[in-house]
């Protein structure tokens, strides 16, 4: 007898503890593996983002039932804040949107606040940009005082000075340096011809390599401008393998020319440079090609403001 009595009010307790959202909830999960054959991986993964979702709406008093639009955007909005991938935010708006649905379908409510929300679109992630106390160590890293050293400083310069791809890079000739003129000629995708400004540091640097490197390293005759320390022209290998071990030294994880490209396309349109021009200097035949940086700048001003705006 005393055990029976102790485990009604147990089993009470359980009813009276459970929230009416986790009822709720528990009953469209099952229906949901039942009715629908969702995966249980699938429905596992709903549960636990509505668990957040509501979670985070209680500890700002809100009753997960009986939640507003501006409560679930809030909710949202906390999640890419926090890093959250956006197809995991893809995610939990279906999980969301289904819940609500269904409280209107069983009567719990009388609209679906989460129908409007909008998902994140699921592009292609955006290009790693190193910050300038990136790319000040990287450029601290070679040892000018050898020969090699000053070939890659000189060729790190360049590349994020004129945002190069690698292969153009490597192709440069002597004929195609415009120093008294402050521009490179490159031939870039399909042989086409640009003319690309190169500033006065990248330049310097270059001078210096042609001046006190190159010769110590060049072995036969031809014009190519960076060559291996057997004077021929260095591979793409070579200089990878380079630019890696520099960024290790400097602190950044995988590094590789093409970062560099993207570092010095965003830092132009971060400093108020026109997509056009920078389109025409990358040598992107297509404009929308180049607008990927816009969205890491977008990417970028959208942190700073979340991080730094009183009412973000």
């Amino acid at each position: 007898m005393s055990t029976g009595a102790s485990s009604e009010p147990s089993s009470a307790f359980a009813r009276v503890a459970e929230a009416p959202w986790q009822r709720i909830l528990g009953g469209w999960l099952d229906a949901l593996a039942v009715e629908r054959g969702l995966s249980g991986h699938t429905v596992a993964a709903y549960r636990a983002d509505l668990t957040r979702l509501a979670e985070d709406l209680v500890m700002r008093g809100v009753d997960p039932l009986t939640a507003r639009a501006p409560d679930l955007q809030r909710h949202v909005r906390d999640l890419r804040r926090r890093g959250v991938a956006p197809r995991s935010v893809a995610r939990a708006l279906a999980a969301l949107r289904g819940f609500y649905d269904h409280l209107t379908t069983e009567g719990v409510r009388a609209d679906n606040p989460a129908v409007h929300l909008v998902s994140p679109k699921l592009a292609r992630p955006l290009p790693k940009v190193l910050d300038a106390a990136q790319i000040e160590r990287l450029l601290a890293q070679p040892d000018v005082a050898t020969p090699l050293g000053l070939r890659d400083k000189a060729m790190v310069e360049l590349l994020y000075a004129t945002g190069l791809r690698v292969s153009e890079l490597l192709a440069l000739r002597l004929g195609q340096l415009r120093p008294e003129q402050g521009f490179l000629l490159v031939f870039g995708k399909g042989k086409k011809e640009r003319i690309v400004p190169v500033g006065d540091s990248a330049e310097r640097w270059i001078e210096r390599y042609l001046r006190e490197a190159r010769p110590a390293l060049l072995d036969g005759r031809h014009d190519v401008v960076f060559v291996n320390r057997a004077g021929r022209p260095l591979s793409r290998q070579g200089f990878w393998k380079g630019l890696k071990a520099h960024g290790v030294a400097a602190g950044i994880d995988a590094l590789s020319p093409h970062v560099l490209r993207h570092s010095f396309a965003s830092h132009l349109l971060e400093h108020g440079a026109d997509l056009r021009a920078v389109q025409t200097m990358l040598g992107h035949a297509d404009i929308a090609t180049t607008q990927i940086y816009t969205h890491i700048h977008q990417a970028r001003l959208q942190a700073l403001y979340e991080r730094f705006h009183p009412r973000a």
